[in-house]
C-alpha cells in the first residue's frame, strides 16, 4: 500500500511541470497573437470607417448649381411655359440630348454647347418673342427639353444615378461658354458623322469659321447609328421626289463635299441638295449611294444629323481616348476659346 502511493506520488510530481509547461505553450500561441492583433485590426476598422463616413458625405453633399438669369421654355405638350433656371436648363437639355452613359468629359463638352447655344440665342435678342413670352420651344427647333418626370418616366431605376452625372458634368462647366473673337458661338452639333464633319455653308447658307471639316475617325467603331439603309420603289421615290424616273441607274448623277456627302444629286430632269433628299426621304444623313436592286432603289447612308459641328460620339471616342471637354469643343470648333457668361455677354446678364 505505501509502495503504490510513493509511485503515485511521484508520478503526480512529474506530470505538474509538464502541464505548467502545455498551460504556458498555449498562452503565448493563443492570447499573445490576439493581443498582437487587436491594436492593429482596431486601427483598420477605425480607418475604414472614417474613409466610408468620408465618402458617404461626399456623395450627400449637394452640387450647387448659380443661374444667373431663367430661361423661359415653351413646352410643346401643354403650351405652358416653364421658367428655368440657366444651369437646370442645361442640365436637363444634356440629359435629353446625349446618352448619359457617355464618358463624362463628353458630357461636359455637351454642357458646355447647350449652355453656349442658348446663350447666343438669347443675346441676339429672343427674349420673349414666342408663345406667352417664351424666349425657346422644347424641341428640334431649338434644343430638347425634357422635365424632371419625363426623365423619370424614360429613365425609371436609373434616373438618380443618370441625372447626378449629367449634373456633376453641368457644373464643372456652369458659368462657362464656347466664344470666337470674344463672341458666344453657334455651337452646331449632331449624332454621328461620316468620318468627317461638314463644313457649314455646304449644309446652310452662312460660312462660318469655327464650323469647318474635321476628321471624326472614332464614330464608325463606336456609334451604333453609322451605316443605315433605306429602301424605295420606283414609285415611292417618284412621288416623294415628285420626278420621273426610267429604268437606268445613272439617273442618280451625284456630286460630293469635302466632307464626303452629297452635295447635289441629279435625278431625271431634276437636281437637289444632299440636304434636300435627305429630308425629303427621312434619310439619316446626307451621305448616301444609291443602288438598284429589281424595283427597288437602296439608299446606304453613313452617319447619322446634318454633319455641322460636334459629333457626339466623335466626342465620346475623344473622352475614352482621355482627351478633356476643352481638347474636345477645341477640336470639333476651330479656333475658339473657352470664356465665361461675364466676360462674353454681360449686357444678358444685365438685362436679367
Amino acid at each position: 500500500m505505501a509502495k503504490w502511493q510513493y509511485k503515485k506520488t511521484k508520478q503526480s510530481n512529474w506530470k505538474l511541470p509538464f502541464l505548467v509547461i502545455v498551460a504556458t505553450l498555449l498562452t503565448f500561441m493563443f492570447i499573445v497573437p490576439t493581443i498582437i492583433v487587436i491594436p492593429f485590426k482596431g486601427d483598420n476598422a477605425t480607418q475604414a470607417s472614417s474613409e466610408q463616413q468620408a465618402e458617404e458625405a461626399t456623395a450627400a453633399a449637394p452640387v450647387t448649381l448659380d443661374s444667373p438669369f431663367d430661361v423661359n421654355v415653351l413646352r410643346s405638350e401643354t403650351d405652358e411655359v416653364e421658367k428655368v433656371p440657366l444651369e437646370d436648363y442645361v442640365v436637363h437639355v444634356v440629359a435629353s440630348e446625349m446618352p448619359a452613359d457617355f464618358e463624362l468629359e463628353a458630357l461636359k463638352a455637351q454642357a458646355l454647347a447647350a449652355r453656349t447655344y442658348i446663350t447666343q440665342y438669347l443675346s441676339q435678342g429672343q427674349q420673349g418673342k414666342l408663345e406667352g413670352g417664351a424666349d425657346v420651344t422644347d424641341t428640334v427647333q431649338h434644343q430638347v427639353y425634357k422635365s424632371t418626370e419625363e426623365l423619370r418616366q424614360v429613365w425609371g431605376s436609373d434616373y438618380h444615378w443618370k441625372m447626378d452625372k449629367i449634373t456633376e458634368a453641368v457644373a464643372a462647366t456652369q458659368g462657362k461658354i464656347i466664344t470666337y473673337s470674344n463672341q458666344p458661338i453657334t455651337p452646331a452639333f449632331f449624332s454621328t458623322s461620316n468620318g468627317y464633319t461638314e463644313n457649314s455653308e455646304d449644309y446652310w447658307e452662312g460660312e462660318l469659321p469655327y464650323l469647318r471639316t474635321v476628321e471624326s475617325p472614332w464614330d464608325e467603331e463606336i456609334s451604333p447609328k453609322f451605316f443605315d439603309q433605306k429602301i424605295f420603289t420606283k414609285a415611292e421615290l417618284e412621288k416623294k421626289l415628285d420626278v420621273t424616273i426610267s429604268s437606268q441607274i445613272n439617273d442618280f448623277q451625284l456630286t460630293r463635299t469635302e466632307s464626303k456627302r452629297v452635295a447635289t444629286a441629279k435625278i431625271g430632269d431634276n437636281t437637289f441638295t444632299g440636304r434636300d433628299i435627305r429630308e425629303l426621304l427621312g434619310l439619316p444623313s446626307n451621305d448616301f449611294t444609291i443602288s438598284k436592286k429589281d424595283d427597288h432603289y437602296v439608299f446606304t447612308t453613313k452617319g447619322y444629323g446634318h454633319g455641322v459641328g460636334m459629333s457626339q460620339y466623335g466626342a465620346n471616342g475623344m473622352a475614352k481616348e482621355g482627351k478633356t471637354y476643352e481638347e474636345i469643343i477645341e477640336y470639333y470648333y476651330q479656333g475658339v476659346q473657352v470664356s465665361t457668361l461675364e466676360k462674353a455677354t454681360p449686357k444678358l446678364l444685365v438685362k436679367k
